[in-house]
């Protein structure tokens, strides 16, 4: 999104009752998302204690870890980052990026890390080995034909949990999805859209989704997941969709 179509998105998300805002310095937005987080703040929708920030350090920055969160800062125009993930396995320097964020929540800056794009039980071991706070999270691609199950069960051990960017497909994909008939059968029973019966799968499946729009609409409609709920049997029918397929390479 643009900085201009960010600010709506994130004001709009924050009016209908969401909390959790995703962005990234890679994105180009984190400016427009601090704009939306105050304007929502002046309107009276939040309070800045109820809404957690995430956003991310990109790679081309791990050599300089505390001048990309102190920029991060700058550009969001908040005094300190709810999560700071690292956008992606790196190990040439991404220890070092990760132990620069250690120092920013020792300093007040982060109230928390985590990371983002590691794949491999081994990998994730690596930094988590060379590195002294457990992250908090992990952000991977994850939905129903790719629900992350060999990480999500790496993770119970550590404490940390998954969390789903592209959680319905993605750009390009999401219709794919949308018209599977095992998902579109269970949203006609329920009188819901395709959309919310994935995030609700999400939800039920113990995935925290960060859905992403920049329709009002959509974002109105992709918050109304908490009136219903699916049986055991539907969730086993979205469980039996996984193919281990990734829609994105990255």
């Amino acid at each position: 999104m643009s900085d201009s179509q960010a600010e709506n998105s994130v004001y709009w998300a924050l009016r209908d009752g969401y909390r959790l805002i995703d962005t990234a310095r890679i994105y180009g937005n984190e400016a427009g998302v601090g704009r939306g987080i105050r304007r929502a703040i002046n309107d009276g929708f939040v309070t800045r204690e109820e809404i957690f920030v995430t956003t991310k350090m990109w790679t081309a920055d791990f050599d300089n870890g505390a001048a990309a969160v102190n920029a991060s800062l700058e550009r969001l125009g908040l005094d300190y980052i709810d999560l700071m993930i690292l956008h992606h396995s790196q190990p040439r320097n991404d220890v070092q990026a990760y132990q620069a964020m250690e120092q920013a929540v020792r300093d007040g800056k982060l109230k928390s890390i985590g990371l983002s794009n590691f794949y491999e039980p081994e990998d994730f071991d690596r930094l988590v080995n060379a590195t002294e706070i457990v992250p908090a999270l992990l952000q991977n691609e994850t939905h129903p034909y790719h629900q992350s199950g060999v990480m999500k069960e790496h993770l119970k051990k550590y404490g940390t949990v998954m969390e789903s960017w592209f959680p319905l497909g993605g750009r390009g994909n999401t219709q794919i999805l949308f018209d599977d008939p095992t998902i579109s059968s269970i949203a006609v029973a329920h009188g819901k859209t395709s959309a919310q019966v994935i995030l609700r799968w999400h939800l039920q499946a113990g995935n925290i989704a960060i859905p992403g729009s920049s329709n009002e609409a959509h974002i109105q409609e992709n918050c109304e997941i908490f009136d219903f709920e699916l049986s055991d049997e539907e969730m086993a029918k979205m469980t039996a969709l996984n193919k281990d397929e990734r829609f994105a390479s990255y």
